[in-house]
């Protein structure tokens, strides 16, 4: 096995998971915030696909699917680059409001094509060490770090959705 198909590998894991936890819930299960500041499942799908969005538009200097596909509209968000949830109060937290599962699933989908993309056809041995030569991101100033980072995020945010499913759904909603 290739190096990138190990990273496309856990890209279409964390896909495959993130599906599995949102597959038939309702707008308020997803909205649902379990305790005061906590997130909802809804926020951190949002977040996570924002997150590797962004990520994405830093490694390839290409426009966000977010705006580029007008996904923001089908979030009723504003087409604000920097919106993706970091930095994000409980009280905007609490705000958000999720579109319908189907809405969530598309953007995932789109932009883990997008990385896929890049991962098997852009990202070469050289292409890890470049530097990003971006003062946001100086604690992550090459590729192979802002890669790393964008999936230990995402590896946690689902299952942080996966737990708060178990809290609304009970054991055995996954079927394992």
């Amino acid at each position: 096995m290739k190096w990138q198909q190990l990273i496309t590998d856990i890209y279409m894991r964390i896909a495959r998971e993130y599906e599995q936890v949102l597959d038939g819930l309702t707008i308020d299960d997803l909205d649902h915030i379990p305790a005061p500041e906590c997130n909802s499942i809804g926020w951190l799908a949002w977040h996570l696909t924002r997150s590797q969005d962004r990520c994405n538009q830093a490694l390839t200097q290409q426009e966000q699917i977010w705006i580029k596909d007008k996904w923001h509209a089908r979030f009723n968000r504003p087409a604000d680059p920097t919106d993706s949830g970091f930095g994000h109060s409980s009280d905007d937290v609490a705000l958000f409001k999720s579109p319908e599962v189907e809405v969530l699933i598309g953007y995932h989908r789109a932009v883990t094509e997008s990385s896929k993309n890049y991962v098997q056809n852009e990202l070469t041995e050289s292409e890890l060490d470049r530097d990003l030569n971006n003062p946001k991101l100086s604690r992550m100033p090459i590729v192979s770090t802002r890669l790393i980072a964008v999936i230990n995020d995402n590896l946690q945010h689902v299952g942080q959705m996966a737990y708060l499913r178990g809290l609304l759904k009970g054991k055995g909603w996954l079927g394992r």
